[in-house]
């Protein structure tokens, strides 16, 4: 039983990591952190977007 509560407890902390989230730190200042983007989704963009000044 403890080690079902070990596994649920990583699960949420791992899906806490993929959630947008903003953290007050006072005086108007927030820190906002969002999920990283998915390998794929970045080598399709990097592939439909080449770098600036490259040639054709």
């Amino acid at each position: 039983m403890p080690e079902e509560v070990k596994i649920d407890a990583a699960r949420e902390a791992a899906r806490a990591e993929r959630l947008y989230k903003a953290e007050y730190l006072g005086s108007g200042t927030f820190i906002i952190s969002k999920p990283k983007r998915k390998a794929i989704k970045a080598r399709q963009t990097r592939l439909k977007n080449p770098k600036a000044g490259s040639r054709k």
